[in-house]
């Protein structure tokens, strides 16, 4: 396995680009791949961009192969399912339970992804009942190391807009100090700066960091 060869799920969102861009800057690493379903506008020696069908057990294992680390910040929200909860389960549940097999079955040292804060299969909310339910069968799979962030509400720029969220964090940050840590908003650049940090670790099994460890 190559130590210097890592992949990435999900470079378009808050955390994702984030995470990326401390990657490219890490000079011990050799190669990034970057899986999406979009060309990337974005060039850099190191970076090894795979455009797959995330349906396919086999391509998704072929892009985490010879990797050392994977990670993974795939999500996606009501609006661009258009309210489709079977179409949400199948971005945030199906995808990333695919790329924990995919590690396991490529022997991938180390998974680490993003959750949230909350998350519960008991939970009666959709959100975080399906983030709980994730969280379940990935533990399930008994991974040589697994790491889940559970971050609360993300603060930071996003490539899309998104009305409720862009409000929340106008609104959390003047009251963040009344929070509870685990309820305090957060910035997406310390999350995955977390997530290189923790992915450095030799730590195995199975680690829960809540939103109040990251802070």
């Amino acid at each position: 396995m190559n130590k210097k060869q890592v992949t990435l799920f999900g470079s378009s969102g808050l955390i994702g680009g984030f995470l990326l861009s401390e990657l490219l800057a890490n000079a011990s690493l050799e190669k990034i791949v970057v899986v999406s379903r979009r060309a990337l506008i974005l060039s850099h020696p190191k970076l090894e961009v795979r455009l797959i069908n995330f349906s396919s057990q086999k391509e998704v294992e072929g892009v985490v192969e010879n990797s050392s680390v994977v990670f993974s910040c795939i999500g996606t929200t009501q609006a661009r399912v258009k309210g489709d909860k079977d179409a949400y389960r199948k971005i945030d549940y199906d995808i990333t339970l695919s790329i924990a097999k995919a590690c396991k079955t490529k022997n991938v040292s180390s998974f680490l992804y993003v959750s949230s804060a909350g998350a519960k299969r008991s939970s009666a909310g959709f959100y975080l009942k399906l983030k709980g339910e994730i969280d379940d069968a990935v533990i399930a799979l008994n991974l040589p190391s697994t790491t889940i962030l559970r971050p609360s509400l993300l603060l930071g720029k996003r490539n899309e807009f998104r009305f409720g969220e862009k409000i929340a964090q106008l609104v959390m940050p003047l009251f963040a100090f009344l929070l509870p840590k685990k309820l305090r908003p957060i910035k997406g650049e310390k999350v995955a700066k977390a997530m290189i940090d923790l992915s450095k670790s030799s730590q195995k099994g199975t680690h829960i960091l809540e939103n109040n460890s990251l802070i």
